[in-house]
């Protein structure tokens, strides 16, 4: 088996538009809550969200390419620059065949299907512009970054609802381990934060109530959470075989040891209460990465703050890890930066990365533990000084698609 290991990290988030702010603010426990300003909620109940705030697209991008895409695109491609300039790597004409772009999403342009059909409804069919439907497809994200950074090697496109940027990260594996590439540029990415979803997502009941305190309302693993913060962003990845990385002399944040993808077969939006599904991604993770439960140190959580999400995931988690002693110690990142569907598992891995590197675990804010739920929380206060070796992400998303990658501090 080929060594991947990671080598560039990008991250456009709620509480920061970089990897470095990003991970700041994680560990000082910032909030990325607000009221809406993506659109007018109006009389809505669920009016708060996690934005990213201050985003120039145009930093980017070109005025014209602005024009014609979506906002997650355009996250897409903001990260995927972020990553390869971090990463250090120069995409030429003779390496550019082998650099391949797997930018996952949830929704692609749906705020965009949105806004087109009310200006056709209102106006008329005439009113639709001729760049709609590459504007709204989910697979121009990976092929903008694509043309973007001239990678020419495999660009794929993959929708696992909220298990889709971390599904991105173990294909991109597979894609290297089959040598199909040396170079993948990974991640997710979504901005679905419109009055269609907020509508839809507010009768279906997962959304949190609490919108007169935004920064508290996320409650992931609480006695009193009540659902999820919608959020937004997008996060990538360079991942490349540790052959190549040493060859050019390439700065290697972290190792990608193995993962699992597995399917629940329960329900199209619920996680099976049995736990099963999510269960076997994370004993599947282990075995294919060759790790015992006692190996893990951290479980970077899906932990969306819904009532039966937290409580599924927290009985995974005891059926692999209730032996070991001392139990791995939990945190969810979404109590900061809400759920970002497509984008939430890449932007998780991200900060796992950099907990194995700094040796600290952000905290889990808005933190009351339910002992009903057995798992070891960091709440609130970050925990600093670890020795943190490894390390697992678990990503669930609608349809029971579950996915658990594990992730190794790199000693060389």
């Amino acid at each position: 088996m080929k060594r991947i290991v990671i080598t560039g990290l990008g991250a456009m988030t709620p509480v920061g538009n970089d990897p470095d702010s990003f991970w700041a603010n994680l560990v000082a426990g910032k909030s990325g809550a607000g009221p809406v300003t993506l659109f007018d909620p109006q009389d809505m109940p669920f009016n708060i969200a996690c934005e990213v705030k201050d985003f120039d697209a145009q930093s980017f991008m070109d005025k014209k390419l602005v024009r014609r895409t979506a906002r997650s695109t355009q996250f897409a491609i903001a990260v995927g620059k972020q990553a390869l300039a971090d990463s250090g790597l120069a995409i030429t004409e003779e390496n550019r065949d082998d650099i391949g772009v797997m930018m996952a999403t949830g929704g692609g342009g749906i705020t965009e299907i949105e806004y087109a059909s009310i200006e056709m409804t209102k106006e008329s069919w005439k009113t639709v512009g001729p760049f709609v439907v590459p504007i709204f497809m989910a697979n121009a994200a990976s092929c903008l970054v694509s043309m973007e950074l001239g990678a020419r090697g495999p660009v794929m496109t993959s929708t696992a609802a909220c298990a889709s940027g971390h599904y991105s990260i173990l294909e991109g594996y597979h894609v290297l381990q089959r040598g199909e590439a040396n170079v993948m540029i990974a991640g997710g990415t979504e901005s679905a934060i419109s009055m269609l979803t907020f509508a839809a997502f507010g009768r279906m009941g997962p959304l949190s109530k609490r919108s007169d305190t935004p920064e508290s309302a996320c409650r992931p693993f609480s006695v009193d959470r009540d659902g999820f913060v919608s959020g937004e962003g997008a996060a990538a990845v360079i991942l490349e075989t540790e052959e190549h990385a040493k060859a050019r002399g390439a700065r290697i944040y972290a190792e990608v040891l193995g993962g699992a993808l597995t399917g629940d077969a329960y329900h199209i939006t619920a996680p099976d209460p049995s736990g099963a599904g999510a269960t076997r991604a994370i004993e599947r993770a282990l075995r294919y990465s060759h790790l015992q439960p006692a190996d893990i140190d951290l479980i970077l959580a899906h932990g969306t703050g819904t009532v039966l999400n937290d409580e599924v995931e927290g009985l995974a988690i005891r059926r692999v890890f209730g032996e070991v002693d001392p139990q791995p110690r939990v945190t969810s990142i979404k109590s900061m930066i809400g759920h970002s569907l497509g984008a939430a598992g890449a932007q998780s891995a991200v900060a796992a990365i950099c907990a194995l590197r700094s040796g600290t675990i952000p905290p889990t804010v808005n933190y009351t533990p339910d002992p009903a739920l057995g798992v070891n929380v960091v709440g609130n206060e970050p925990v600093h000084g670890l020795d943190l070796k490894h390390a697992i992400v678990n990503a669930f998303g609608f349809g029971g698609q579950n996915v658990v990658v594990a992730f190794g501090r790199y000693d060389g």
